[in-house]
């Protein structure tokens, strides 16, 4: 059985729901879930890191990620397996869409993590985002104001691709 930490920044509470579907589908596991606005945390404990945020603005990080994305730049993640999660509005903000989960990725992808999760872009509808590398975002983007009828199953399936790599 794997240890898992789920640490979500959340404004209007989409993120959070997310992140608890999502720790409620782990729950073969153990999870723990952790609001970033809270402060620092001991990623070390964790087989499995997820890290998950709301995109905001022009492609802007949630703000409890401010300070946060910090901490997640000074830890030690060589060889930790990282996933990456976020909410984002891809028809208002077409051109940003996931953005978050694209400055994530950067910060995380220095520190020598194994990054797991990745999604195809396809069935998504967006013009342009920062989370796409390789042509997929770089882990699981859900859209709560205008697909949310696709949230439940998206998750399931990342979920089953992220279980092959636990």
């Amino acid at each position: 059985m794997a240890q898992i930490g789920i640490f979500y920044g959340s404004s209007t509470g989409n993120t959070k729901v997310v992140a608890k579907k999502i720790a409620k589908a782990l729950s073969d596991h153990t999870v723990a879930l952790f609001d970033v606005a809270s402060g620092s945390a001991d990623f070390s404990a964790y087989d499995l890191v997820l890290f998950g945020s709301s995109t905001w603005g022009l492609g802007d990080l949630q703000d409890d990620w401010d300070s946060f994305i910090r901490e997640v730049g000074g830890a030690d993640l060589q060889g930790k397996k990282v996933a990456l999660f976020g909410t984002g509005d891809s028809s208002s903000y077409s051109d940003t869409f996931g953005d978050a989960l694209g400055k994530i990725y950067d910060v995380v992808k220095e520190k020598d993590a194994k990054l797991i999760g990745q999604v195809s872009t396809d069935g998504y509808s967006f013009d342009s985002s920062e989370s796409v590398i390789d042509g997929q975002f770089v882990g699981l983007l859900l859209d709560e104001d205008n697909e949310s009828g696709k949230t439940d199953q998206r998750i399931s399936l990342w979920i089953d691709q992220i279980k092959k790599d636990l």
